[in-house]
């Protein structure tokens, strides 16, 4: 994805539907527990908020970056964490308004890279049009937890062709986060969109499969939702392992969800 053009464009509308989810919400609300234990409504909204900013500085000072990164790798979920902590401890509003500056800076930052542009992150490097991939990957997957704490059913959209793009790319690194050796051999991925349009991913040929709706993909690779709850169908032993592991973020897998039946 050489253009970022489409993807910067998908990633501010993913970001407003998440807005218009929040913004009419009563400040007590904004206290609801959501699926990740110990966040509320406002820890996840402060995480995007702090990640936003956090892809900002890599992108405009990549040196100060690579500092904060090396402080933090050693205790990576405890940085995590405390940043949620800080932000959501802010009136609702102020941390609202503190997510809808982080973000339009951030969009304004990648939208002016030149191409070839690449910025440091944790553990890898990023493109310009794999940032704002990774800063919508994030966002429909923390806004998934909100819809959850707030039992609203979002209507899937084709911008989940993103998400699923980086679960598919992201093969390897699930492996690698759980200290495994990743198959040798591709697999070929055909998820169904919510439209009905077929995403392929790999050779056609590739006795390793996996099939199924492009949302239960998605939902899986985000660690939404446990694989047992889902239905997507693996054919070959490797492809099965992967979908007991896939993962399309940086940093450690965590526990993951319990099915829930």
């Amino acid at each position: 994805m050489a253009d970022p053009t489409y993807v910067l464009s998908d990633l501010r509308d993913e970001s407003q539907d998440l807005d218009d989810l929040v913004s009419g919400l009563a400040d007590q609300a904004w206290t609801t527990p959501t699926p990740a234990q110990g966040w509320t409504i406002a820890h996840q909204i402060a995480h995007l908020a702090w990640t936003d900013g956090q892809s900002l500085l890599a992108v405009t000072d990549p040196d100060a970056f690579a500092r904060q990164v090396a402080d933090a790798m050693a205790s990576l979920d405890s940085y995590v964490d405390e940043a949620a902590e800080q932000g959501a401890s802010l009136p609702p509003a102020e941390l609202l308004t503190r997510w809808r500056t982080s973000r339009t800076q951030l969009a304004a930052a990648l939208t002016a890279q030149p191409p070839g542009a690449r910025f440091p992150w944790y553990g890898t490097a990023m493109s310009t049009a794999s940032m704002a991939t990774g800063r919508l990957m994030e966002t429909w997957a923390h806004g998934e937890d909100i819809a959850d704490a707030l039992a609203v059913r979002r209507a899937p959209t084709a911008r989940l062709r993103h998400v699923a793009r980086i679960g598919v790319r992201a093969r390897d690194y699930a492996y690698a986060a759980r200290g495994l050796e990743p198959p040798t051999e591709e697999f070929r991925v055909e998820l169904t969109s919510p439209t009905g349009e077929l995403w392929t991913y790999g050779p056609e040929d590739a006795p390793q499969r996996v099939t199924g709706p492009a949302l239960d993909f998605c939902l899986l690779a985000t660690r939404r939702r446990h694989r047992a709850d889902l239905t997507l169908t693996a054919e070959g032993k490797d492809a099965d392992h992967w979908l007991d592991i896939a993962q399309a973020f940086a940093g450690p897998p965590g526990t993951g969800p319990e099915p829930r039946g």
